[in-house]
């Protein structure tokens, strides 16, 4: 009976032993189990606290709002021009006026930039036209006739005529979008409705060597493709920052790089065309030392009589800096900053003389587009609409400035060439020295001399 209660004992013992070692167990299975399941957080090597902002913000940036207030305001435009082809066989017996017609389609985008009808888009993309006719979003036609056209700054405005009220995007200030800022580019290609792709803003103040005069687009990679030139580029309020005119491209397709005419200088192309007919393009009156490249700002060579510089105190060897609050790091940004002013308008000019800074205030001076008629030497002009209604004339070229005292007309004004009305200084030009190139022929210029009688010139 003493060893069963032995055993019993020895039982009882184990297994309370037994227990409070599972209990033991268990507890800190619990405690190890809640330790490990709480997420493990990992940091990257390269962390950047700036960069997860960035990350943060790119995710909350909504396009809808931008899209729904442009899409409807851009439209496709296409240009028609009538174009003759002479066949062998013309040319062989002198037909040369004989060939066959044919119609030539382009196409492009533009924007609607007021409720009454005007439309701005590239010069290249009517540029020749016989005919325009403009799609809306809805797929509704209009004709439209072109206002005015800007070849160096490659803007064109034209109008139609509708019964309602147009959707239309309004002007944003150029100067103040940023790289990396977010636009959208909006165009309206062929056989589509409008069309929307996002990007960002990569480069300001670009020069692309070759595309006309200008110097100071806005480099995107938001995709732009033949068909959208003339189209919106816009900020995420739906606001007008550029108008897209070139691509980047070996392949003629979109591969990273579009280029936009800022808004600030399509604006101030539109409002000259609207009120003097031809673009009013302001100067400073300084020549350019462009030798040292690792200037930041724009270095003057020397001061001339054109424009106020000279008036307003600026020297040989100072740099510009900054244009008002504008910063000039380049001759592009120079240029872009003065083709969106007017001759007459003031500017606050931030120079660097001898590592001091100071400002001088310069009222901008007005260049005087020439052309060469080499034939007679004279040197002629474009008229403005102010000019044109001050001498009661419809159409005319003046000549400014003649080198042949033998044939001196300065201040005197074409009208018509061999009863051809003219009204382009260049074709002017070229029409006087084709004409002049055969002796044989016997042609008449008519003039408005400087009492404002009317006068022949035969040649």
């Amino acid at each position: 009976m003493k060893k069963i209660l032995e055993l019993l004992g020895i039982a009882i013992l184990g297994g309370i032993i037994a227990l409070g070692g599972y209990k033991m167990l268990f507890k800190n299975e619990v405690i190890v189990e809640k330790t490990i399941s709480e997420p493990i957080q990992t940091i990257t090597a390269n962390y950047n606290p700036a960069l997860n902002k960035a990350n943060l913000v790119s995710n909350s940036v909504d396009f809808t709002t931008a899209a729904d207030n442009t899409v409807n305001a851009v439209v496709h435009v296409k240009n028609i021009s009538i174009r003759t082809q002479s066949s062998p066989a013309d040319i062989f017996f002198g037909n040369r006026g004989n060939g066959r017609k044919f119609e030539q389609v382009g196409t492009g985008s533009g924007v609607i930039i007021s409720q009454d009808g005007y439309i701005v888009t590239n010069n290249h993309v009517i540029d020749g036209a016989t005919e325009i006719e403009i799609t809306l979003n809805n797929r509704q036609k209009y004709k439209a006739e072109i206002i005015g056209a800007d070849k160096d700054n490659d803007i064109a405005l034209l109008k139609i005529d509708s019964e309602i009220d147009l959707p239309y995007i309004p002007f944003a200030n150029s100067d103040t979008i940023k790289i990396g800022e977010w636009v959208l580019a909006v165009g309206n290609p062929y056989n589509l409705t409008s069309t929307v792709t996002a990007g960002i803003v990569s480069a300001k103040g670009r020069d692309l060597e070759g595309n006309s005069a200008i110097d100071s687009f806005i480099q995107t990679d938001a995709a732009v493709n033949p068909g959208n030139s003339g189209g919106a580029l816009v900020n995420t309020r739906g606001e007008l920052v550029g108008i897209n005119t070139a691509i980047s491209s070996k392949t003629g397709s979109f591969v990273g790089y579009s280029f936009a005419v800022p808004s600030n200088i399509a604006k101030k192309v539109i409002d000259d065309l609207l009120e003097y007919g031809a673009v009013q393009e302001a100067i400073l009156g300084i020549n350019i030392d462009g030798r040292d490249s690792d200037i930041d700002g724009v270095k003057i060579a020397a001061v001339n009589d054109q424009g106020g510089a000279k008036k307003g105190g600026l020297k040989s060897g100072d740099i510009i800096k900054k244009i008002n609050d504008v910063k000039i790091s380049k001759f592009s940004d120079l240029r872009g900053q003065l083709t969106a002013k007017r001759p007459g308008d003031f500017v606050n000019i931030t120079l660097d003389r001898d590592g001091e800074f100071i400002i001088k205030k310069i009222k901008l001076g007005k260049k005087i587009k020439l052309i060469l008629a080499k034939s007679f030497g004279w040197e002629l002009k474009d008229l403005s609409k102010k000019e044109l209604k001050a001498k009661s004339i419809e159409n005319g070229v003046k000549i400014f400035n003649s080198s042949d005292s033998r044939n001196d007309l300065s201040g005197f004004i074409i009208t018509k060439i061999n009863d051809r009305k003219v009204n382009n200084a260049g074709d002017t030009a070229k029409l006087i020295d084709s004409l002049s190139s055969n002796r044989y022929s016997y042609n008449i210029i008519e003039m408005i001399n400087l009492k404002g009688e009317r006068e022949r010139f035969r040649f």
